[in-house]
């Protein structure tokens, strides 16, 4: 199993474990359901997130008789993003567009980065604060937690989709971040989160031996 997972691979499950392969083994599996929790939990987060936002930009866009992808403010990594949504949503213009499948093409990193420092003035201020009407009554200060969190989400979810360790970082506190982002939008989803997501059970029968 060292062979066909390679050394590199396991280089930090064994580190953790004393060079026990048997332990590492252990540990690996327990990374890949660990992993599987993760998806799952910020997979809710995701659609949590991006329905609300894009229902603020959908009601900014509509009072100026346009619709959001074709008007908001964007850098040019955010236009990239958006035409090539619009591709796979239209199968290359092929197909009309429809809005809602538009915007499940967009994928996480396009609703993190809206809430980044650059759309502070353009987008966060006046329109997509309201994503998350529980959040900091202070705007600003609202913008930076609800970034800092969906930064972190986003990170975690990527190392568990592209198979890689996450036996060091700290679970309980990415659920904690996943259901305060949640509550911001709305107390039931933060609910929601914290009744369905496996994390806390996965984070209960990590190896002791690796903790």
């Amino acid at each position: 199993m060292r062979d066909l997972l390679t050394t590199d691979r396991l280089s930090s499950y064994l580190s953790r474990c004393d060079n026990d392969l048997g332990r590492a083994l252990e540990l690996y599996e327990w990374n890949l359901n660990a992993s599987a929790a993760v998806l799952q939990t910020t997979g809710m987060v995701e659609v949590i997130v991006r329905n609300a936002l894009d229902n603020q930009l959908v009601a900014w866009a509509t009072s100026t008789g346009s619709t959001w992808p074709d008007v908001a403010p964007l850098d040019p990594l955010g236009r990239t993003d958006i035409a090539r949504a619009i591709e796979r949503a239209t199968d290359k213009g092929r197909t009309p567009r429809v809005h809602g499948k538009l915007v499940a093409e967009l994928n996480f990193g396009f609703w993190r980065y809206l809430t980044a420092k650059r759309y502070l003035a353009s987008m966060w201020v006046p329109v997509l604060h309201r994503a998350f009407p529980d959040g900091d009554h202070d705007l600003r200060k609202r913008r930076v937690q609800v970034e800092r969190h969906l930064a972190g989400l986003l990170l975690v979810r990527n190392r568990a989709a592209h198979h890689e360790p996450i036996h060091k970082r700290n679970l309980t506190n990415d659920l904690a971040s996943a259901i305060k982002v949640a509550t911001w939008i709305h107390p039931d989803a933060g609910a929601w989160i914290a009744q369905a997501s496996t994390l806390t059970a996965a984070v209960a029968v990590k190896p002791a031996s690796s903790t």
